[in-house]
């Protein structure tokens, strides 16, 4: 191979193995458990991004984009209001809230598109895909922590979204 000189790797033969120099774990312990969830959450979607362009070029197409916004866009605009504070509204031709309804519909769309491309998950049941989402991912813990913080809001059609659109009856109560 002449573009590559370097021999391969013969199996048996060691390879350094790269660790980051900073220790996360000690700066971790000053984060508030809002932003440790909104950390997690957005490492959280950075590890699925991969598996969802690979879903995205297999498909040719993706569900994701009914808010507007691109993934890393909706990670951010959704982990905002985790603070309890209305963030800028991405969208003019609707309001605020609305506009989040959007944002976590793109979301599950991601997290299916992305689980669904892996091998052997083409097709999950809905119950399967349910129970993961909402029982085993950060993304799952976000909007149950964002519903709260809508549906203890002054704000009329915050606590609307919170109460109607968040989480799925099933999962609010547990029945799946």
């Amino acid at each position: 191979m002449e573009e590559f000189p370097e021999d391969p790797l013969v199996s048996g033969e060691m390879t350094t193995v790269l660790s980051c120099p900073v220790d996360l774990a000690v700066e971790e312990q000053n984060l508030s458990e809002t932003e440790k969830l909104r950390v997690t959450f957005k490492w959280e979607m950075t590890q699925l991004r991969s598996w969802y362009d690979l879903s995205v070029k297999k498909r040719g197409r993706t569900t994701v984009g009914v808010s507007g916004l691109d993934p890393d866009s909706i990670c951010a605009f959704i982990s905002a209001f985790l603070n309890g504070k209305i963030p800028e509204n991405p969208r003019d031709n609707l309001p605020v809230e609305f506009a989040l309804k959007l944002a976590v519909d793109d979301l599950k769309a991601y997290y299916f598109e992305a689980v669904t491309a892996q091998p052997g998950q083409e097709s999950p049941g809905s119950n399967t895909f349910a129970n993961w989402f909402w029982g085993k991912t950060v993304a799952g813990k976000v909007l149950f922590a964002l519903k709260t913080h809508c549906t203890n809001s002054d704000n009329d059609r915050l606590r609307l979204v919170g109460n109607m659109f968040m989480i799925p009856a099933a999962q609010a109560h547990g029945l799946t």
